[in-house]
């Protein structure tokens, strides 16, 4: 190394499905020093890699940024767990985001890169075929559960224009599919996927690999700003569950709010009887932003990323994620 310093790169939310992904990644270049920081266990972590088991909202966290020179932040750790409280939610979400922002500006660092979702948008019948990153954020108005969500992405465009020397990056990344425990994964795994009856939606996914691609992309030196991240084109719903190979239930629309909430209590579904919405309308975003500026491109298609969400081989420690904080 010839004496050189390592980049010292913090991923928050490290213990996460992305997080070890995005680790595994970066630990593998001989010029990046790796710490990650989460209150959860790593399962299967690199040797090289450190592991801080801290909150993030804790004066604790600070001691890392005061002792080292951290080089960039990717700030991961999110909440989406629709089971977990509305405080534990915001505190964790908008408290913890402040935190690790405002931690960037005091120490200088000179790269953020955080982790939104295209869920901002939400699911309208009104929605444009193609949705901008500068499009409005409704995917609260009918889930409240969005709402901290779409503060954080908000707090964070704010910030990247009152800390302009700060490189921020704000990333939309359409649905996730793979070992991740989010809401559209977590449908494809149901042993019968319900539909809606006259409904077709257009979706979009992309494969965990490729979202940690795109998040490696953001990373860049002199990219700032929000990007919508797609993978493959977008297709009908009723495809994408085919590629599943499982059976169906039809459902009317107007029974679906009840059903969905009773699935939810039995603990047969994993998210809320709102965002059952994304079968019902369309949220496509436009993903050229990311195309033309980060230069990312997707190499897996949908059939990959179908399988990638159904295999039973995922790390150790994602049951414990699925309760938990990122996806």
């Amino acid at each position: 190394m010839n004496g050189r310093r390592k980049s010292l790169t913090v991923i928050t939310g490290v213990s996460g499905r992305l997080g070890q992904l995005l680790a595994r990644r970066l630990h593998r270049r001989t010029d990046t020093r790796v710490i990650g920081i989460d209150r959860r266990a790593f399962s299967r972590k690199p040797a090289d890699i450190e592991h801080l088991r801290i909150d993030i909202r804790r004066k604790a966290c600070e001691d890392l940024f005061r002792t080292h020179q951290v080089d960039a932040i990717f700030h991961l750790g999110l909440m989406h767990d629709p089971r977990q409280g509305n405080s534990e939610h915001h505190t964790w979400n908008i408290l913890g985001t402040q935190q690790v922002l405002q931690l960037a500006q005091k120490y200088e660092v000179p790269k953020v890169v955080l982790l939104s979702t295209s869920d901002v948008y939400g699911p309208r019948p009104d929605n444009p075929t193609f949705i901008t990153e500068d499009a409005p954020l409704m995917g609260a108005q009918n889930f409240a559960g969005m709402r901290d969500l779409i503060a954080v992405d908000m707090f964070a465009q704010s910030y990247f224009w009152k800390y302009p020397e700060i490189e921020t990056v704000v990333l939309r990344p359409v649905h996730i599919l793979g070992g991740v425990h989010n809401a559209v994964s977590n449908y494809l795994r149901l042993a019968r996927i319900p539909l809606l009856l006259g409904y077709d939606p257009m979706v979009q996914v992309i494969h965990e690999e490729d979202a940690v691609s795109a998040i490696l992309a953001a990373a860049k030196p002199g990219l700032r700003g929000v990007f919508n991240v797609v993978g493959p084109g977008a297709l009908p719903l009723r495809r994408l569950v085919a590629l599943t190979g499982k059976p169906t239930l039809e459902i009317p629309h107007m029974l679906l709010p009840s059903i969905a909430r009773q699935m939810f209590q039995l603990h047969i579904a994993d998210f809320p009887a709102a965002e059952m919405d994304y079968i019902r309308f369309s949220a496509t975003v436009d993903g050229s932003r990311a195309h033309d500026l980060l230069r990312f491109e997707h190499r897996y298609g949908v059939v990959e990323a179908v399988r990638a969400a159904l295999r039973q081989d995922i790390c150790d420690g994602e049951s414990e994620a699925r309760r938990s904080i990122s996806i």
